[in-house]
């Protein structure tokens, strides 16, 4: 064997562990890139995520919406618990008026009706203290939209725990003193809870970019009096 082949199978090893350790840090460096706008939000958000039974006042509760039951007149699993916590801290006083924010035409059905209906029956709030806004289709169009059209700036925030870290800093960020109050999810699996917090990782690249663009809601309208109404009734 020639002393070139001896030479070169010595080195290959020594190549392939430098390769390796190359794509190790170009590894680590995408997920660190990655996780920049998860470690935001997260971060951002730290001091003013509460309980229900701790929570601050504000005269308006945020809800946000997701997806309807089936025949799109119930509240799915998650928005039923986020409805519950919302009603729960108007019966408590910590806040008088609920604005509800979804999408009036979403896939699964009208979520803001079917959050309005939920939460003036079995709920039992004062339909006078519930306004809707059915063209929240995403979080930061929720937050930017309760901030330009509904004229609200300061706000409690209810979401399951997964999202509201992403929610609370968007609405902190577009302007709303804004703090956070975890729903229940009552039926929810862990499963379904590890599938949507991967889903809210993910999610916060989205929120970064939109926040950097300043990009404006989908839909535009003008002011809306609902909240200001609702608050001096």
């Amino acid at each position: 064997m020639s002393r070139w082949r001896l030479v070169s199978r010595w080195r290959r090893p020594g190549r392939a562990k430098r390769w390796l350790a190359r794509l190790a840090v170009l590894g680590l460096a995408v997920l660190l890139l990655v996780s920049l706008p998860w470690l935001w939000t997260t971060i951002a958000a730290r001091g003013h995520l509460h309980p229900v039974d701790q929570a601050p006042t504000a005269d308006v509760v945020l809800v946000l919406g997701t997806a309807v039951t089936e025949n799109g007149q119930q509240p799915g699993i998650r928005l039923a618990g986020r409805l519950e916590t919302a009603a729960e801290l108007v019966h408590r006083q910590r806040a008088r008026v609920i604005l509800v924010s979804g999408d009036g035409g979403g896939a699964s059905g009208d979520e803001t009706a079917a959050m309005t209906a939920h939460l003036t029956g079995p709920l039992g709030v004062d339909p006078r203290h519930v306004v809707a806004d059915p063209h929240g289709l995403d979080t930061y169009d929720s937050c930017l939209r309760a901030r330009e059209v509904y004229g609200v700036e300061r706000a409690l925030i209810v979401t399951q725990s997964y999202h509201l870290s992403r929610a609370v800093t968007l609405c902190r960020a577009l302007g709303i003193d804004a703090d956070g109050v975890p729903a229940r999810c009552s039926g929810c699996g862990s499963a379904l809870l590890r599938e949507k917090a991967i889903r809210d990782y993910f999610a916060s690249g989205k929120a970064a970019w939109d926040m950097i663009s300043r990009r404006p809601s989908v839909v535009d309208s003008p002011r809306h009096s609902g909240v200001t109404d609702a608050l001096s009734d």
